[in-house]
């Protein structure tokens, strides 16, 4: 199972969740009890927090930084645990939800399994479709340049990035019932006015900086990912150009599955 900085969580879950309509198949209103696995940073604890009606929720990650900065930012309670083998004992939650979890995970169906065993009344995954991303850009050759890298990405990527459309069918193998599956699409957009973030991703694709942090993930000889490399660093320039003037906008849509099975 891979681990995530918590920069890394802020800025790919950012944009998550303006529009909250894709969550209504899940009742987290009526839930009394939520365990959150896999919760990371606690961005996908906090809307579970904010949806449920009084409800106790929990998270689970097995990187203790994380659960210290959830326990801090939102006062819930937080437990160390594996998603492949949940310290709880069956039936322990109302509700087992978790977000982005089992497109790291190489067996994902353990964590199915797993979340299914410690809830009583339901299971909700948000997962990604990764094969699907699409990128926009004002910079001329980033969409192509993002779809190769994408490409490296998912062959050389040793989960299954583009999970999310096979949720379904794990859930029922999982024993669940009802299955049922909304599609969400979240957008991440750069556009003036700027902020931190912004600027530095940019300064980080100009640098190569960016590239070096998946290059490990990316299918490919040296010379091909040097090639890649190479490429990101000139849009990365160019990038840096037009955000100086204002002009730079590059828009990031990746669909996920929200899908929810009954016990």
């Amino acid at each position: 199972m891979r681990g995530f900085s918590s920069d890394y969580l802020r800025r790919t879950r950012r944009g998550m969740w303006g529009d909250r309509e894709a969550l209504e198949l899940a009742r987290l209103g009526d839930a009394e009890s939520v365990l959150d696995v896999g919760c990371g940073n606690g961005e996908f604890t906090r809307v579970l927090v904010e949806e449920t009606d009084e409800a106790d929720v929990v998270g689970c990650d097995f990187d203790l930084s994380h659960l210290s900065d959830v326990r801090e930012s939102l006062g819930v309670p937080v437990v160390a645990g594996d998603a492949r083998s949940l310290p709880f004992s069956d039936a322990s939650f109302g509700t087992v939800a978790c977000q982005a979890l089992l497109v790291n995970l190489r067996e994902p169906r353990h964590g199915v399994d797993e979340m299914a065993r410690v809830a009583s009344d339901r299971v909700v995954c948000v997962e990604p479709d990764n094969s699907s991303v699409c990128v926009e850009s004002t910079v001329a050759g980033e969409p192509e340049l993002a779809r190769r890298s994408r490409r490296r990405y998912l062959e050389g990527s040793d989960t299954d990035p583009a999970l999310g459309t096979d949720v379904p069918s794990l859930l029922r193998d999982a024993g669940l019932r009802d299955v049922s599956v909304t599609r969400y699409e979240q957008e991440l957009v750069t556009e003036p006015p700027y902020d931190e973030s912004d600027v530095t991703a940019v300064r980080r694709k100009a640098s190569g900086e960016s590239f070096r942090g998946r290059r490990d993930d990316m299918e490919g000889d040296e010379e091909t990912l040097d090639s890649l490399r190479d490429d990101w660093r000139e849009i990365g320039r160019e990038a840096a150009l037009q955000l100086s003037g204002k002009e730079y906008v590059r828009r990031e849509t990746v669909p996920f599955y929200v899908v929810v099975g009954k016990k």
